[in-house]
């Protein structure tokens, strides 16, 4: 059985839905847990440190280590300060989850500053700020784990919503900081995946217990990646349902790169518009 006692976890917005199934499997398994949630509302604004603190208590009356902390993840320092409060607290930092998100819709053309802020603030500028934090920590003990999260919304083409281009761009930006942090801390024992969860939450307006898409159903794809026995980097673990899949981009062993694409020679976009079949023939359509 995979356990992690004497680790000690971050988990951002985990005082309800997904992060709160994370949060509850990792005590359960030993980890003393830092229940982090601001308590916003669905639009991103507001401030209820309530929230944390009922996750809080409900890992502690199942028996569980469990401590709430409510900053809002606005700034570089409130980051850093969620870090350096959980090294008060505990004296290391084995595991840092970005679970904390927000999902709201507005087209391109109705975009406002504030609303694509508010995005980027929480899924591009809060997970690099975290991890700035954590990497010193991980290096001096050799060890750890951070798992990031993305979404089939930014990843597969057929599955992209209209008015879902904030919340795209920073999961997809979130892969990419995912594939740069794996490689810097390759040499440390410190390991960065990435979980995409599909789960019926508040985010989908949905409050009470689903009977299917459970967040419980995503939280063992979770607990592995932020376990000693993961042993990978830089993989994305899709969960749904109960059913886990594990994806990475890499280039063909015929490419080598960047002089060579092993792909199809073109001088002319006449010469691409004739040979496209064949250049996109990798490509499922």
């Amino acid at each position: 059985m995979i356990r992690l006692d004497g680790q000690v976890a971050i988990i951002t917005g985990s005082g309800r839905g997904l992060g709160a199934a994370y949060a509850y499997l990792l005590a359960e398994r030993g980890a003393h847990v830092v229940v982090h949630d601001a308590g916003v509302s669905t639009d991103g604004t507001g401030f209820d440190l309530n929230v944390a603190i009922a996750a809080a208590n409900k890992i502690r009356e199942a028996g569980g280590v469990a401590f709430p902390n409510n900053v809002i993840l606005d700034s570089r320092d409130n980051c850093h300060s969620l870090v350096k409060t959980t090294l008060e607290k505990f004296g290391r930092l084995d595991i840092l989850i970005h679970n904390a998100g927000w999902v709201d819709y507005q087209s391109v053309q109705e975009l406002t500053p504030d609303f694509l802020q508010r995005a980027i603030s929480i899924n591009v500028e809060a997970p690099i700020w975290l991890a700035q934090a954590a990497f010193p920590i991980m290096k001096q003990q050799n060890y750890g784990r951070i798992v990031l999260t993305t979404s089939d919304r930014a990843i597969y083409w057929q599955y992209a919503l209209s008015g879902l281009a904030p919340y795209a761009m920073g999961k997809m930006a979130q892969i990419g900081l995912m594939n740069v942090l794996a490689l810097e801390g390759r040499d440390y024992g410190i390991l960065v995946n990435a979980i995409s969860p599909v789960a019926k939450t508040r985010m989908w307006n949905v409050q009470d217990e689903p009977e299917e898409l459970r967040p419980d159903q995503v939280a063992p794809g979770v607990l592995y990646l932020a376990a000693p026995e993961c042993r990978e980097s830089g993989f994305i673990v899709r969960a749904s349902n109960g059913q886990f899949t594990a994806v990475r981009w890499v280039e063909r062993d015929s490419v080598d790169y960047p002089l060579n694409l092993a792909g199809v020679k073109s001088s002319t976009a006449e010469d691409l518009a004739a040979c496209w079949q064949e250049i996109a023939a990798d490509v499922a359509f």
